[in-house]
Order: structure tokens, then sequence, then C-alpha cells
């Protein structure tokens, strides 16, 4: 990345900034805006996130706020309700009185004397999710936003519930957030407040893996701020973006098929990232977008952003199986519209562990197969151990590796050597023709790209709930025996495979520990001569009228100073005995201690999963997730831990949870939960 030193406008800093809430709550902000808009107001940017401003996000937040704000706007960091230096609680995400907050700050900041009135919303993740949900509100002032790595469903399309499965991250990402909602604010900011402050957060918020779980249906719970129950509600422009190797990896081309305002995507090869931050690589220029996109929608300067095609994405060529990559190779693709004239869907039918030929059968090829014999497959809990997260952070590697030890245990089906380039670009799914012999069972399909010395890479993957099968509304157990149709939809992708290269699909009944597993191993059987593969085929027969580089080199302001004071530690271990069948998964996920310079405090961050088996037993499945937050100067010495355990029987989840708040040596605060979930067909 480039470190930007010169740009249009001189800027100044608030570190804390206090917006007053009509309850009486005060959020916490921090300022960049340039030092003319004493006397010329400018637009305000508004990024609104749980993260601490003050600390955990600062490095990340001094690269591109100052940026933003050197091309002449105010950028403000909020702390979310409950969170970092902001008072009140944080009891669970998207809730009412987060966007209604959200409402205020716009509302603050439009009157503000800096401020011409104007403002938008952007940020990643959290921060995306905010500002997609906050404009489907229409806040008068709010004109544009710019997100990263969100979705517009909150049960299917985050870390919840895909295709009605549970996802482990679930578990995992309600660790995260347990952690940080228990965490002090800084006495340099709030001053003698800080204790009563951090005892408020410490009392009144919980394991967040308990209301995720008492809501296994798509109910109103998940439709509030979910918007794609309503697209229309959004009613000002959005730069939407987001990465193959990240879990929100398709809700950009659904925004772009139904929203109507105006509207631009962009998908790169990117984990959970920034593009100009983007991992696996290349990164963009993607704060130059951004600007260009502020200047045309918050200032009304004619510089052409609508111009050009509605998408760009990187089109993945074939590579080795890893769990984390430097680089994907690949070259940008546009599309104009979306759905895209350009993208057919040919579909394939499933033949005895053959991917067929999309084209129709002859009379004697039908005669051959008869009417499909089933062929079944009942998957050992192992498979999914291979099969990396659901949401890649890039850091530890947690990409999926080789799945030839994973195709084990599934059933496969592949095509022949490919004799030329076949190049997709969308959604893939599978409908099967399927029984079961369990009242409860799950499908996970995955597509690979198989080279010629048989190394398997997963390209994409999908999970279906067999009991949400008709819907996550109102689900239906199975009737043992009784043939179904279903769908499973696997997540967007735009990938090329080679000739010589084969295409396989691999369906099991388990995908532990990215999907928690049914009560009891159910065989499947799947009639092949009536299920297909659907594949959305991009042209290769037509030039791309794309430039090699459509994007400007990376660049941003340099980040703020820190001092490493300890090591990082990254693992990622898989581990199995064979005496007494036992297995688990073991994540380290440790950040080190680190000094903040210019404000004295170090701080750290260590989280620690372990998704454990013992044989196939299917309720013997646990996950568990420690957190450890710290925070430190030479007078004040916190800590914060969490753990919450979810185990199973056939009929209930189990939540086994502590906090404890330590000050130095002397734990000052410790509750413990117990709690029993009854599994609802899941």
């Amino acid at each position: 990345m480039r470190y930007v030193t010169n740009l249009p406008y001189d800027t100044k800093e608030e570190e804390h900034v206090r917006i007053p809430m009509s309850d009486g709550v005060q959020l916490s902000a921090r300022l960049w805006r340039p030092t003319s808009s004493d006397d010329e107001p400018v637009p305000a940017v508004l990024e609104y996130i749980p993260y601490r401003k003050r600390d955990l996000t600062s490095v990340r937040d001094s690269v591109h706020h100052p940026y933003i704000a050197g091309h002449g706007y105010a950028c403000v960091r909020v702390d979310v309700r409950g969170t970092g230096d902001s008072e009140g609680v944080l009891k669970d995400e998207y809730l009412e009185q987060e966007q209604a907050d959200a409402e205020e700050v716009l509302a603050w900041l439009a009157e503000q004397p800096w401020c011409d009135g104007r403002t938008g919303m952007m940020g990643i993740s959290w921060g995306a999710f905010a500002a997609l949900q906050v404009a489907a509100r229409q806040p008068p002032s709010l004109r544009a936003i710019v997100i990263a790595s969100f979705t517009d469903d909150r049960h299917a399309d985050d870390m919840h519930y895909m295709g009605g499965a549970m996802l482990s991250d679930n578990l995992a990402e309600a660790g995260t957030m347990f952690a940080y909602a228990t965490c002090p604010p800084d006495p340099a900011v709030v001053g003698d407040r800080w204790r009563d402050m951090w005892h408020e957060r410490l009392e009144n918020t919980g394991p967040w893996v308990l209301p995720w779980l008492r809501h296994q249906r798509r109910d109103d719970y998940w439709r509030h701020a979910s918007v794609s129950e309503n697209y229309q509600d959004v009613r000002c422009p959005v730069l939407a973006s987001s990465g193959w190797a990240d879990g929100y990896s398709n809700a950009v081309t659904r925004l772009l098929g139904n929203l109507d305002v105006p509207r631009k995507g962009l998908i790169g090869p990117w984990s959970h990232k920034f593009p100009h931050l983007g991992e696996p690589g290349p990164a963009i220029g993607y704060l130059q977008e951004v600007v260009r996109w502020w200047d045309h929608w918050l200032k009304g300067v004619d510089n052409g952003v609508m111009d050009g095609p509605m998408l760009h994405t990187w089109m993945q060529d074939s590579v080795p199986p890893s769990t984390s990559y430097e680089e994907r190779p690949g070259r940008w693709v546009a599309e104009p519209a979306w759905p895209s004239p350009h993208i057919r869907p040919v579909t394939y039918p499933l033949t005895r562990h053959r991917i067929g030929s999309p084209d129709p059968p002859s009379e004697e090829t039908a005669a051959d197969e008869g009417d499909g014999a089933a062929m079944t497959v009942r998957s050992p809990l192992s498979v999914g151990q291979f099969a990396g997260k659901w949401a890649s952070y890039n850091a530890p590697p947690d990409l999926p590796y080789d799945q030839r030890e994973e195709d084990g245990g599934s059933l496969v089906f592949e095509t022949e050597p490919l004799t030329e380039r076949l190049e997709i670009l969308g959604s893939p799914s599978v409908e099967l023709d399927l029984s079961a012999d369990e009242p409860v069972a799950m499908v996970a399909a995955r597509l690979s790209d198989v080279s010629p010395d048989g190394a398997a890479t997963r390209v994409t993957y999908g999970l279906l709930n067999l009991t949400r099968r008709d819907s996550t509304e109102d689900p239906e157990p199975l009737e043992p025996g009784r043939r179904y149709r279903a769908t499973v939809h696997l997540n967007g992708v735009a990938q090329a495979f080679p000739p010589g290269h084969r295409i396989r699909l691999s369906l099991s009944t388990s995908y532990w520990p990215l999907a928690w597993p049914p009560p009891e191993a159910a065989l499947l059987s799947v009639h092949e001569s009536s299920s297909t593969l659907t594949l959305p085929v991009r042209p290769t027969d037509e030039p791309d009228e794309v430039p090699p580089n459509p994007f400007d080199e990376p660049e941003g302001t340099a980040p703020l100073a820190v001092t490493r004071l300890t090591p990082l530690e990254q693992r990622w271990d898989v581990k199995r005995d064979l005496i007494g069948y036992h297995a688990a998964l073991e994540i380290v996920k440790d950040q080190g201690l680190i000094r903040f310079d210019g404000i004295g405090l170090d701080a750290g961050r260590r989280a620690y999963e372990r998704y454990a088996t013992v044989a196939d037993d299917f309720t013997s499945v646990s996950g568990e997730s420690t957190w450890t937050m710290r925070f430190r100067r030479e007078d004040w010495d916190i800590r914060v831990v969490t753990h919450t355990r979810l185990s199973c029987d056939e009929r209930d989840f189990f939540v086994d949870a502590t906090l404890d708040g330590y000050e130095g040596d002397r734990r000052v605060f410790s509750r413990t939960w117990n709690e029993t979930v009854p599994r609802d067909l899941l």
C-alpha cells in the first residue's frame, strides 16, 4: 500500500466527541475533518461499529478515515452503545435501539456547523450491516452508502443458519461479541466512571449464543433488519463489495438484482477484509473508488462514477489446494447488469458417479440408465475437518484444504476431463431426488476443481437442512423412506476450470465442524437419474471489455504507531486419537500484546476455539469459544475472560458459559450460565 501525505485538504482530529442520545446516553466518537470546515462545511461520513475506536480498530481506522477526510469530508467513527467509550450496554446485534441511535447520530452530524447537512455511511461487516439497515430506515440526511462484506438476510446468509443448518460460527461469533460487549471503557476518556460503566456491562450482558439458539427458524427476530424483506426500503445509492473467500459472497449480486437505486458492485478474491487491504491479493485502490463515490453523491461532482459496468469481479484461475494464498491468479471481468445477460444456466444430469453432458441424453443412453437406482451415503463426522472457516479472515490460514480426504466419506460425481476452458459466475445449485432414513437430515454439497494429479480444490459449497427443504419458517420432519425433491444453493463464485481438469460434486450428510450435525447419522439415498447440477456458465469466446488493471494501486494514510510487546500465536490443529476415537479441531488466534504509543495503552486479544467429537456419535459434538481481552497502563490492568461451551443430545442444546472480570490478579466479577434450548428439527 502507498501511504499518502499530500492530500487536497489539511485535516484535524478530535479524539473524543460526545454525541447525546434522546434518552440521555452519550455515544463516543472520533472525528477527522478538514481544517477549513470551520468556515466551509463539508459532508459527513459515519462508520458505526462496536469494536473500540480508541484502541482495537484505531490502526485500521487511521488508514482510511484521515484519507477520506483529506479529500474534503468529516469522517466520524462512533462506538455503538455499550462498547468502547460509549455509555450503555450492548446485548445483541442489530437491535432497534442500535438503529435508532444511528439515526440520531446522523441527525446530530447534519446539524453541526462543520457539516453541510449531507451524510453517508460506510463500513465492513457490522459497519456495513449498520449502513444498509439504517439506509432502509431512510433518514433524511443520508444520501449514499458504501458497504463491504455484509448481507441482506440475517438468518440464512450470515454466520447463523445457512440453508437452515446451524453454522459453528454461530458459536464462534457469539463468543467474540460476548467478549467485546463486556470490555471496559478507557479511564483516560471517561474518568472515574469507568468502573461503574464496566460493571453495568458485566452485569447486563450474557452469552450471545442463547438468543441465536432460541430462534432456529426464520422468524420476526431474523426478519428485523433483514433488508431482503423489502428491498424497496433502500432509497439511496449503494456501492457494495465483498470477496469470494469471505462468508458474505452472495449479497452483492442480490442487491444489484433487487435494489431500484443507483448501485455498483465489486467482488474480489478477498477474505473478510476491506478491498484496499484485500487478502488473498490483489488488493486494489478501493479508497480512491470510495472518494469518487462520495464526491458524486455527497458533493454533486459529475465524475462519471456511474459509467461502465454494474459489476466488476475477479475471475479466479485454478490453484492447488491451500489453506491460504498471498495472491489468487485471475483477471478482472465485468457485467453490465445483474442478472447478467451473458450468464446462462447450464444443467448437467447426475449419472452413476458422473456429471453427465448437458446435452439431452439419447434414447439408448436413457434406456441404459433405467430409472436410476439410488446411490447412498452416510458420512462420518470426520467429513468437514478440512473445510476451513465459514468466513475466511486469512489469519490463521483458514481456507479449505485438499478435498480428497473429505470426499472419501462423500457421494462423488465427476465430469470427464474438460476439453476446453469453462468459466462460471454466480451461484451453482444442485437439485436432488432423495430420501433419508431419519426425520432430521442435512446435505452438504461441494464443488471442486480436480487437477490431473488428483488434488481437489474446493470452489464453493452449500448446505441444506432437509427439514427446511420447502420453508425455513415452517420446517417439517422427513418421512423416512419417502422421496423428496430438494434444491441446495451453493455460494456464489467466479471460477475458471482449465482443460484437462475435472469438475467434482461431492455430497455428504455431515460437514462438521463448519456445520452442526443432525441428532442422528442419516443414510441418504440419491436417485441420480432425476438429480441435476446447474452451473452459471459465462462464455469464454467473447473478449472482456475490461482493462487488465481497472483499479489504481491501494493507497491510504500512514497507520498509527504501535509497538508489539508479545508475539502473535496462530494455530489450526486437527487432532485424532485412534485409541479412544476422540477428534478435535483446535484454533488459536492470539494477537499478542500491543502498545498503542500515542495513548500509552497496552491491549491484547486471544481467542481459542475447540470443536470435538467421539467416533461417529453425533451427540458427542461440542464447541468451545474462550476469549481473553486485556487492557493496561502503569496503574490500570484489566482482563475479561469469557468461555462458552455448546453441546447437545438428540433433543436439546446445552449452553454452559462463564464471564470473569479481573483488576490485576483479583477477580472482581464472576457469573455462570447453564441453559438448555430444545432442538427444533435441527
